[in-house]
């Protein structure tokens, strides 16, 4: 039996946070008409940018993150600011954590982070021909650290674990499946 959407019966906003809101719905299921309350984190849509030299080299960066309390190895990215496009999204945050640029910026389609909680969308872009322009302009509450990795080095790092963020391994497979084979 194919699953049908669940009527809605209430929503409102529970909280609001500086970079999400606590959604709550009142949803009626449709095979048993029992109804229940669906926690949702209402977040703005994120951007992910494989930015590839010239000389096939992946701009990585190395950033705190206070979810895991560790560093995590990762590819620019960050939020869509309201007025932002996705693609003037993926060029600002390349700039703003890598300070790089890039000649050509290549929608690889979105994916949604989470749908279980989630209500957002996470743009990747390839930022092809990226090139060092000047220096990063990092918010207060950023520490990131710029290293190149050559191309080839990337499924490695994946399958050993030093890239575990799961929207940047999905950007990585997004790119070797439709850009080029793996290395």
């Amino acid at each position: 039996m194919t699953p049908k959407a669940w009527k809605l019966i209430q929503s409102r906003i529970d909280r609001r946070f500086p970079i999400f809101n606590l959604r709550i719905d009142r949803a009626c299921s449709p095979r048993t008409a029992v109804e229940h309350d669906f926690y949702v984190l209402e977040a703005a849509d994120w951007v992910n940018v494989i930015p590839l030299t010239s000389g096939g080299d992946v701009v990585l960066v190395r950033q705190y993150r206070h979810g895991l309390r560790d560093l995590c190895l990762e590819i620019p990215g960050g939020i869509i600011e309201a007025g932002d496009s996705p693609k003037e999204a993926a060029h600002r945050e390349l700039f703003e954590e890598t300070g790089y640029q890039a000649a050509e910026m290549l929608p690889l389609d979105y994916i949604y982070p989470n749908p279980a909680f989630l209500n957002n969308r996470c743009y990747t872009f390839l930022a092809g021909n990226a090139t060092l322009k000047g220096r990063q302009i990092q918010d207060e509450k950023e520490d990131i650290e710029v290293i190149l990795k050559p191309l080839k080095e990337i499924p490695a790092l994946i399958r050993e674990g030093n890239i575990r963020h799961s929207l940047v391994v999905a950007a990585f497979y997004r790119y070797f499946m439709e850009c080029q084979s793996p290395v």
